[in-house]
Order: structure tokens, then sequence, then C-alpha cells
């Protein structure tokens, strides 16, 4: 089938571009408002975009409490979303009040970044703190300003339980990262295979 997305008549029950797009690594993104509440929201448009510096993305569709806090304090956290604590993840995925604590929501320890001053999440196996780089609404061809946050950040310091260690690498068969596809599907990365990058 081929269809083109102007229209977006595909004929099927629901829209297959996120289910395509995947599986997408989840953003469980920690702020701190600027009058002190807690907030932790997963985002599964997020992603790791350079390593030098280290840098990190993520997308609000809308302008939710986490755009906010992070516009108000330019920090936040990104707790790794793990399988074992894949109910946690949905549960802070509630339309919580502003100023509620999705952590209480979830039953979750928060814990105070040791650079920056958001909470992270004290059961996941890491977590990264981060300072904003930058926040915009991307445009269509159309040039026509999407409904979308886009919000970048530098890693500045980086937690891992060591537990997650594995001869000396951040193990995914042991952490089982949490990853979104289409629809309400999950999956988990536990089942791990290497390549190595052929040379010439």
């Amino acid at each position: 089938m081929f269809y083109d997305t102007a229209a977006n008549r595909h004929g099927l029950p629901h829209d297959p571009f996120k289910a395509i797009v995947s599986p997408r690594p989840i953003g469980w993104v920690g702020t701190r408002a600027a009058g002190g509440s807690q907030n932790l929201a997963p985002y599964s448009f997020f992603n790791a975009i350079s390593d030098h510096p280290k840098l990190v993305m993520f997308s609000s569709s809308g302008y939710k409490d986490s755009v906010r806090n992070i516009e108000e304090t330019g920090e936040f956290t990104a707790s790794f979303a793990s399988r074992n604590l894949s109910a946690a993840v949905n549960l802070t995925s509630v339309a919580a009040p502003h100023g509620e604590s999705e952590f209480e929501v979830a039953g979750l320890m928060p814990v105070e970044g040791t650079l920056v001053k958001a909470p992270f999440v004290g059961e996941a196996f890491a977590a990264l703190e981060c300072r904003m780089t930058e926040i915009f609404r991307p445009k269509g061809l159309d040039g026509v300003v999407s409904e979308s946050y886009v919000v970048f950040g530098e890693v500045v310091g980086i937690h891992i339980r060591d537990e997650a260690i594995r001869d000396g690498r951040f193990d995914a068969a042991t952490v089982r990262p949490l990853a979104r596809l289409g629809y309400m599907d999950y999956c988990d990365g536990g089942d791990v295979f290497e390549m190595v990058r052929p040379r010439r």
C-alpha cells in the first residue's frame, strides 16, 4: 500500500505512523516548577542526538507541565524507563493537575539531582541530569508551527545503579529497556545480539 500523508487516507483503523517509527525509547522526564512542585512524565518522542557534547531531546505534544517547568528553571532529568517499572511509567502518564506530583501518584522515590535542581526516579537503573539548551516549536513544509514543543538538553551528570553494570557495560539484558511501539503497545530491549561494524 501507499498513501500520501496530506490526505492521510490509509484505510486502517488507526494511523500507522508511530508504529512504523518504532521502537522509541521513553524519556521519563523529571522537573521541578519554580514554585517547588515536582513533575514526572514519560515521553516517547525522546532520544540521544549527540555524544560530543552529550545531548538529548524530547518532544511534548502540547504545552505541558514538563515544558513549562523547564522554561522556568532550565533543568530536567531523564530517568531510565525499564520493563520492571513499566506499570509506574504508565501511571505517571496520567493528566494530573499542575502541582500534583506524579512521583506520589506512582509511589516512586524522587531523588534530587546532584548538579541540577530537578528530581529523578530513585528506583531507575540510570538517570541523566540535564540543562536545557533550547526549546522550539517545529514547522511543517507549509510553514505552519506544530503543536509540539521540542526540548533539547545537555547531559551534565549521569547516575547508574551498580546492578546495571555487567562486564564493564550498562547491560541491556539486565535492565530491559522499555520502548514504545505504536498504538498502546510496548516492548523491552532485553533480547540482545551484537553486530560488529564491517571494515573495508
